[in-house]
């Protein structure tokens, strides 16, 4: 049965994207940018070292990954909505487990279990739902989308710093639990849909000629088999491996390197968050430029050379001077991360099974999720320092930038097919 909406005179597809930013925003914010927060007052209260409550993010972050084909499966065959309806409950009630942990393996179990259910209302969901609901304009789209997850660590992460310091770190996980369940159950009850059909629209808010029926075309696209036959999946999945190693290596170990250079929680908070808000610009920019390029591997190698550059910068000066110079850097260099995979995989893949083939690449690019908060960690509690760790990183972003050149001479495997299967025409 077609689902209503508000009728507001403009095309639902912006609601639901508005709605998404949000949702982005509070879903990136009270996890994946707040990491850092827990590293010093879990070492702190429970004595545990560096690396063990780094490998605690890792390893739940690796089960995450793991659990993304059947997120995404359960995404393709159902719709977003339901999925994000479901994510609600689970998510909210992973938040309160979480505030229970008293020992280090609760700390491995609790954060996994949470990160499973924080795919239901993060990444996956809603790449897919704003992929549904834009063609033309995707490239913006999904900017304004990654807008939202610089959000996060602009408005929120200041915000979880402020409950970690007045309710502690377990009055944190609790205040998170009611804040994802007063969001994301009504968004999903009341706001989002799964496609334009729903509405009685047309992607892009396209209008038909009068008199005639609107009929959405079906959604096209390689198969998950295809997918993996191809080499092309293969030198992306390899370069989005290397290109998070190091983003969320350093997400997670901001915070930790800012103080070890003497620089204050306060303030290494500020500067996430001045970061964050730069991404915002930028990755708005990456996505108007995205919608004129013939291939998104070029603007990825771009990004790449800016954060090479931002690691040799810290190495040489961790001062004010550098700290500065870097934090330019890394908003332009990370500006457009969180929008390469569901533009990359949209564009030559196709759209059918669109959080299947994303949920898979995820799932391979987890070992760089996995591996580089704790590899950082064991670097740090070794020697004292965090010098190796930007040389790890710097040359991680390079061999990322030789692999997506590498990717950019391969035809992309969608466009081999006739036009008409690309992208199909409403039937009237």
């Amino acid at each position: 049965m077609r689902e209503t909406a508000p009728a507001t005179g403009i095309y639902y597809g912006w609601i639901v994207l508005i709605a998404s930013v949000v949702a982005m925003a509070v879903g990136s914010g009270i996890s994946f940018w707040s990491f850092g927060l827990y590293v010093d007052p879990l070492e702190s209260d429970f004595g545990w070292s560096r690396a063990e409550v780094s490998a605690g993010i890792s390893v739940s972050l690796g089960i995450g990954a793991l659990s993304g084909p059947l997120i995404g499966r359960w995404i393709d065959s159902s719709g977003p909505r339901v999925v994000i309806i479901a994510g609600a409950f689970a998510s909210s009630a992973t938040f309160l487990l979480l505030a229970t942990t008293t020992e280090l393996w609760q700390w491995f179990v609790y954060l996994s279990i949470n990160t499973v259910a924080r795919q239901m209302v993060f990444f996956l969901p809603f790449q897919a739902l704003v992929s549904r609901w834009f063609e033309r304009k995707r490239g913006l789209a999904v900017g304004i989308l990654g807008s939202g997850f610089s959000f996060g660590g602009l408005a929120i992460v200041p915000l979880m710093a402020f409950v970690i310091d007045r309710l502690d770190w377990d009055g944190s996980f609790v205040f998170a639990a009611a804040l994802t369940l007063a969001l994301f159950l009504p968004m999903g009850l009341l706001v989002l849909r799964n496609d334009p059909a729903d509405v009685g629209a047309n992607m892009d808010g396209d209008t038909v000629a009068d008199g005639e029926t609107y009929t959405p075309a079906p959604l096209t696209g390689l198969t998950l088999r295809q997918t993996l036959r191809t080499p092309l999946f293969w030198l992306l999945a390899a370069a989005m491996t290397l290109f998070i190693f190091g983003i969320v290596g350093w997400i997670v170990h901001q915070v930790p390197f800012y103080e070890s250079v003497g620089v204050s929680r306060g303030l290494a908070a500020g500067l996430v968050s001045i970061a964050a808000g730069g991404g915002v610009i930028m990755r708005l920019t990456f996505g108007v430029i995205a919608d004129r390029v013939p291939r998104i591997e070029v603007g990825a190698m771009g990004l790449l050379a800016f954060l090479v550059a931002s690691m040799a910068v810290l190495l040489v000066d961790s001062g004010i001077v550098g700290i500065s110079i870097f934090v330019v850097l890394w908003v332009i260099g990370s500006g457009g991360g969180p929008l390469l995979e569901p533009l990359l995989l949209g564009r030559a893949f196709g759209l059918k099974h669109f959080a299947t083939i994303l949920a898979t690449m995820m799932l391979i690019d987890a070992l760089g999720v996995v591996t580089a908060p704790t590899i950082a960690g064991l670097i740090y509690d070794e020697t004292g320092s965090y010098d190796l760790v930007l040389v790890m990183f710097g040359s991680s972003f390079a061999a990322a930038l030789a692999l997506f050149y590498l990717a950019s001479r391969l035809p992309h495997p969608m466009q081999a097919l006739p036009l008409t299967e690309q992208f199909p025409e409403p039937r009237a």
